[in-house]
């Protein structure tokens, strides 16, 4: 059952999110951005934050893996940068001229995009993300069957807009659809992990839950602040602003209406 369940919490909630995104015309993309930055900053905020202070008795140790968490991930984006400046030109070796001339790199959809330094921390965070999914999954199926199949329902249904903005934020960072698929899949492998480990040590893997959950939250608040909002500057009209502002609260609202109906039962 924590195996079906896993995988199932795992691939279903990434096919739905597919279906979703994937068929999106490449002119919405830019739209679908905010929406996905709504969806990222929700689920930190309102879902794996709020879990990771229930379980710890000093919520300074949550803030402190964050804060860490979101250094780390710079950190990391600077040693993509780093290797993307010795495959091709880029802004430190590229005079401000020859910057203008070339005017930014595009993806195939035409939209400029960050050469996957985006898609490849979000897919970090989201492994983490997916691993704790798994040990919750073991963990209710190991208190009561009835308690593993609600909670594998909840966790499907609240991964859902999460994973569609997990693929906008994919396409918008340059991978093609099939390879955003496919990294997003090979992502969510990691709750069948969870789940399967946890069955045969869960006492012992207690302790990975809180800096697990705090890291995931940690990457979702990066990429979405870092180098998602900036992104959105670029359109300063009104019009625009507010169409970005009112996709952000959809994105924002989604993860609550789902927590809220799934996880809480209200």
């Amino acid at each position: 059952m924590i195996i079906v369940a896993s995988l199932l919490g795992g691939v279903l909630s990434l096919l739905v999110a597919a279906l979703l995104t994937l068929n999106t015309r490449a002119s919405w993309l830019s739209m679908l951005v905010s929406y996905a930055i709504g969806a990222l900053l929700g689920a930190a905020f309102l879902n794996t934050l709020p879990e990771a202070f229930e379980l710890s008795e000093n919520p300074t140790q949550v803030t402190t893996i964050l804060l860490m968490g979101i250094l780390m991930f710079f950190i990391l984006e600077k040693l993509v940068l780093w290797r993307h400046c010795h495959l091709e030109d880029c802004e430190v070796h590229v005079p401000p001229q020859g910057l203008v001339a070339t005017a930014a790199n595009h993806n195939q959809n035409g939209h400029e995009h960050d050469h996957g330094r985006s898609g490849m921390m979000i897919i970090v965070g989201d492994t983490f993300h997916n691993f704790v999914d798994g040990i919750l999954i073991a963990a209710a199926f190991m208190v009561d069957v009835q308690l593993g199949i609600v909670t594998s329902i909840a966790i499907i249904a609240h991964e859902i807009p999460q994973e569609a903005g997990d693929f906008v934020i994919l396409l918008n960072s340059g991978y093609t659809r099939r390879m955003a698929f496919l990294m997003n899949l090979l992502s969510s492998f990691a709750t069948l992990v969870g789940g399967v480990l946890a069955y045969f040590m869960l006492h012992q893997m207690d302790f990975l839950i809180l800096p697990l959950l705090a890291l995931a939250s940690s990457s979702m608040i990066y990429v979405a602040m870092s180098d998602l909002i900036p992104g959105l500057h670029k359109r300063p009209e009104i019009k625009a602003t507010v169409q970005q502002v009112a996709l952000i609260l959809l994105g924002i609202g989604t993860i609550w209406l789902v927590g809220d109906v799934f996880v809480h039962g209200h």
